[in-house]
């Protein structure tokens, strides 16, 4: 570390260092060049050696702190900024730490340790907070700067209140992060890398007369069919679901309930442990609601059948219309009736 040229950091103390890291700067966007104390890169572990990438998280080091807060390693895209609010308490020498760059509202490169709610190449569900007649409206995507969904960049016009699915990118031409709800040009075109009973992710996207497509795992579009639901979705919902299968022309098709064995075998244990909570009768069967069912086992009735089916055929059960009686109930605790 050094002191306008005079070399102290061997010298300095821990209480030293957490001191200049808790510097402030007097106004947020406060960006003047640094005043304070500055460290030396032969005390700190050494560049990157990479550029840092905007609209990423990204684990940098530490070049110095001033008054506004540290400087930190962005390789190729020079020093970044992070501000001193956003400064682990706990930041020790050597220590790099995990930001989020993006541009402010005057372009300048800054780093965050906060965690917006989608990154470049990502799709999100965001609220629209306002709307600027000159550029196009405002996202909350949970930093201090709101992300921007340019005029020519909506599908269709967004509405201040309302939430929009977009996906997040890098423009080229202005080399700022924003927002599209133009999903489709951004989704992958390659064939799905998927296989059958894959768990994955899914953000709802829409509802269609056949089900609600899904974008999965962030790169590629799904369906939920209505008949394999319990109860209706909301757009903007994320949720792990299942792919029942990938098909030749690349369209996937999606569930909630893992397929086949996967998904009985538990579900089966599952109603088993159930009906021995409950003195060997469960008010479940086929004539359940769809609701009913999802709300207790968490799954569809179509699963719900299959796994009673399951049971029925190994004798486990029986049906008592309404409802079902465990038939391997365990023998009863001595002295009970």
């Amino acid at each position: 570390m050094t002191l306008r040229g005079a070399p102290i950091w061997k010298s300095a103390t821990q209480q030293t260092w957490k001191s200049a890291l808790r510097l402030k700067a007097s106004t947020e966007d406060d960006l003047r060049p640094p005043i304070a104390l500055s460290l030396t890169l032969a005390a700190l572990p050494g560049k990157i050696g990479r550029m840092a990438i905007i609209g990423k998280r990204n684990l940098l080091a530490v070049v110095r702190a001033s008054a506004p807060g540290l400087y930190l390693d962005g390789g190729e895209l020079g020093e970044i900024l992070l501000p001193g609010r956003y400064v682990p308490a706990d930041l020790r020498p050597k220590d790099k730490v995990d930001v989020f760059v993006y541009r402010d509202s005057e372009d300048r490169l800054v780093a965050t340790t906060e965690k917006p709610l989608a990154t470049v190449g990502e799709f999100a569900c965001l609220k629209v907070v306002s709307v600027n007649p000159n550029i196009g409206a405002f996202l909350d995507w949970g930093l201090a700067k709101d992300l921007l969904l340019p005029f020519r960049e909506q599908e269709s016009p967004a509405r201040v209140g309302h939430s929009v699915i977009v996906h997040v990118f890098l423009d080229q031409k202005t080399n700022r992060i924003v927002a599209t709800t133009r999903l489709n040009r951004h989704l992958s075109r390659e064939t799905p890398p998927y296989h059958n009973g894959q768990q994955v992710s899914l953000l709802i996207i829409g509802r269609t007369p056949l089900g609600y497509n899904a974008i999965v795992e962030n790169a590629h579009r799904g369906l939920l069919y209505h008949d394999n639901l319990a109860a209706p979705l909301q757009t903007g919902q994320a949720l792990k679901g299942f792919v029942r299968a990938v098909r030749a022309n690349g369209k996937i098709d999606l569930s909630l309930d893992a397929s086949g064995y996967k998904r009985v075998a538990p579900l089966g244990d599952q109603i088993i442990q159930a009906l021995l909570h409950n003195g060997g009768n469960l008010a479940f069967d086929d004539d359940s609601s769809p609701q009913a069912i999802r709300l207790e086992f968490g799954v569809s009735k179509n699963a719900f059948k299959q796994a009673l089916g399951k049971l029925y055929k190994e004798r486990r059960i029986c049906f008592q219309h309404p409802g079902i009686k465990l038939l391997d109930t365990p023998p009863s605790p001595p002295g009970s009736r």
